[in-house]
């Protein structure tokens, strides 16, 4: 009888895990969009990814690869990046980083993007394509 049960089990969990694997597992490619580095590093934002909440503020994943060390070898690597689910508020011209690296971030608070030139680059090229994006849905 355990071995019954203990069979079932693994199959409903095996099963569950299936279901339960969306994002990388059932994720499309993504569209990586790059914005002009700066001597901070590079920066890329997904327009596959460009989701509006109810609020009307748009979510984007964006990929940031920090600038190499001034004093490292060219045939060193490239430093590691990381990736962010960004939340945007396009009209103010704020955002908040809701997840890194897959991990979330709750009660993430906003922050101008002004100060940083990657971020507002990213701000204003996702934001740009968002709204050509919801017109031509308009016109359809």
């Amino acid at each position: 009888m355990k071995s019954g049960a203990g069979r079932l089990f693994a199959a409903l969990l095996v099963l569950g895990l299936w279901f339960a694997a969306p994002a990388a597992v059932w994720a499309g490619p993504v569209d990586w969009q790059e914005v002009e580095a700066s001597p901070e590093g590079r920066q890329w934002w997904d327009s596959g990814s460009l989701r509006f909440d109810r609020e009307g503020r748009l979510s984007v994943l964006s990929r940031f690869q920090p600038a190499a060390a001034p004093d490292a070898a060219e045939d060193d690597r490239a430093p590691v990046g990381q990736l962010y689910v960004m939340q945007l508020d396009c009209d103010e011209e704020l955002y908040r980083d809701t997840s890194v690296n897959g991990l979330p971030r709750w009660g993430a608070t906003w922050e101008a993007a002004a100060g940083d030139n990657l971020t507002i680059r990213v701000l204003h090229a996702a934001c740009a394509a968002a709204r050509l994006s919801q017109e031509s849905d308009a016109t359809a």
